[in-house]
């Protein structure tokens, strides 16, 4: 399946179809230039939108013209456990494609609703930290003006100092389905004035190390202890004073990702705030076979205690 989640059917001569209103933009030719948004789904609705063999999300790319990609299985964006859908394309193809995800998961949501008010969702996009500036605009005037212009609710996240390396922030949009699109629609033409914005594309899952705040080799278990259940079944639990907790992950989590892989055992760290019993030592949990949790464990108090013997000179 996750072949196809990364697959690309392009109908560049599929006919452009919006329910939405004309993106606002002054550049008319901004209507073509290639852009993408990125936004959050749970585990269970990316099944969804993938379908049996691909199926669904092919029709979706063949119905839009854009190109629907998603983050891996437990690839999520940090301090959640969603995963990131990016599409691509024109704006027209872009607000098509999310369009349809949308009411596809609007349907499954609701389907036993017979109320006949729409119900009012949130819709959680992924924006660069450089371009949220665009979108609030001058004493917050752009951002009112989107609010107004599509009903919707607008809100950006202050930026997260807690995951390294992270410079992405969300935006919830609140609304109807309509409402929804109209505010996409105005958010996704601002953005692509921004030249640093597209710049982005190259790289839409930039934090799979994250793994929401879980991190292990690939299928959870080193490669030489695959099919042995014994060395999977050890886990010890240490504490790692909150403030080192950013050494021991590292920039974009490429520190604990290496000890992982180096050492065979899976680590996994505790939610901010939650905290070994009577400490702010934060919980590291390690799972593998003996020798791999002694490695991990060895490399982790290594690390904080090169952090300790530094700030101490």
């Amino acid at each position: 399946m996750e072949s196809t989640e990364s697959s690309y059917v392009s109908s560049p001569e599929a006919p452009r179809r919006r329910s939405s209103p004309q993106p606002k933009s002054p550049a008319s030719d901004t209507m073509e230039k290639p852009t993408y948004v990125r936004f959050l789904v749970s585990n269970a609705a990316a099944g969804s939108v993938i379908g049996k063999g691909g199926a669904t999300i092919t029709d979706f790319q063949s119905q839009s013209g854009a190109r629907i990609q998603l983050s891996r299985n437990h690839e999520f964006f940090p301090g959640t456990t969603d995963r990131i859908i990016m599409v691509s394309g024109s704006i027209n193809e872009i607000l098509k494609a999310v369009d349809l995800v949308l009411a596809k998961l609007l349907s499954e949501l609701y389907s036993e609703e017979t109320d006949d008010v729409e119900p009012r969702t949130k819709l959680r996009l992924v924006v660069p930290n450089s371009s949220c500036g665009g979108i609030i605009g001058k004493g917050g005037s752009t951002i009112k003006s989107f609010i107004e212009g599509s009903q919707a609710g607008i809100k950006i996240s202050p930026q997260d100092n807690n995951y390294f390396g992270l410079n992405d922030r969300l935006v919830t949009v609140t609304g109807n389905l309509d409402e929804q699109m109209r505010a996409v629609d105005l958010i996704v033409s601002k953005l692509s004035e921004d030249p640093h914005y597209t710049q982005s594309m190259n790289a839409p899952f930039s934090y799979p190390a994250y793994n929401a705040m879980s991190y292990g080799p690939p299928n959870g278990t080193g490669g030489k202890f695959q099919n042995n259940k014994e060395d999977r079944s050890n886990s010890v639990t240490i504490g790692v004073a909150d403030s080192h907790i950013g050494l021991v992950v590292g920039r974009g989590g490429r520190t604990i990702m290496e000890i992982s892989q180096a050492s065979g055992a899976r680590i996994k760290i505790s939610d901010r705030g939650d905290f070994m019993s009577g400490t702010t030592d934060r919980k590291v949990t390690i799972t593998g076979s003996q020798r791999a949790i002694r490695a991990a464990e060895s490399m982790i108090l290594q690390k904080v205690s090169y952090a300790s013997e530094r700030a101490m000179e």
